[in-house]
């Protein structure tokens, strides 16, 4: 029964994650919080593992299936966020080549840009809440953000920082 809800709720997730993975987080951690599978927090501890790793920014979804369900909650749970929208994504490209440049594409290039920056926006603001829990962790991340605007470090480091200020008990 778990690996159906699991399927089901990343299936029409997918659907939603227009930009990528990142975009549904709030949904993500509204899902998971609400099916008492974990804390917001540990939400955010496994964004951040998963961010850490090489490859795609959809791991999240492997390292939520994996802690609701093992082996199988991590399968499903991809299948589920990977093919209902590769999926949608064949048959819309197939129909965005056959009108490019038509009204209605110029219209919804226009229109996606700025709901998928609103929507990594809500995901920043909802990983910021569920991670800092006080004057410090949120001094930290502003820290972070305004290094990694500035400079082009390699985000590991960044979490090292992140890591060792909450090991000296800073956060």
């Amino acid at each position: 029964m778990i690996l159906l809800t699991l399927l089901w709720e990343f299936g029409w997730l997918s659907l939603m994650a227009v930009g990528g993975a990142n975009v549904v987080l709030p949904e993500l951690q509204r899902i998971v919080v609400a099916h008492g599978w974990m804390s917001a927090a540990q939400l955010a501890e496994l964004f951040a593992l998963a961010q850490a790793a090489p490859g795609p920014n959809v791991l999240v979804v492997s390292l939520v299936g994996w802690h609701v369900a093992g082996v199988g909650g991590a399968l499903v749970s991809m299948l589920g966020i990977c093919l209902p929208s590769s999926l949608l994504s064949f048959y819309v490209s197939r129909w965005w080549a056959r009108h490019r440049g038509g009204e209605l594409t110029v219209l919804l290039s226009r229109a996606l840009l700025p709901l998928t920056v609103g929507l990594i926006g809500a995901s920043a603001c909802l990983l910021l809440q569920a991670a800092n829990r006080g004057f410090a962790g949120w001094g930290l991340s502003a820290a972070v953000a305004l290094l990694a605007w500035k400079r082009n470090w390699n985000p590991l480091w960044l979490l090292l920082l992140g890591g060792v200020a909450g090991g000296l008990g800073w956060l």
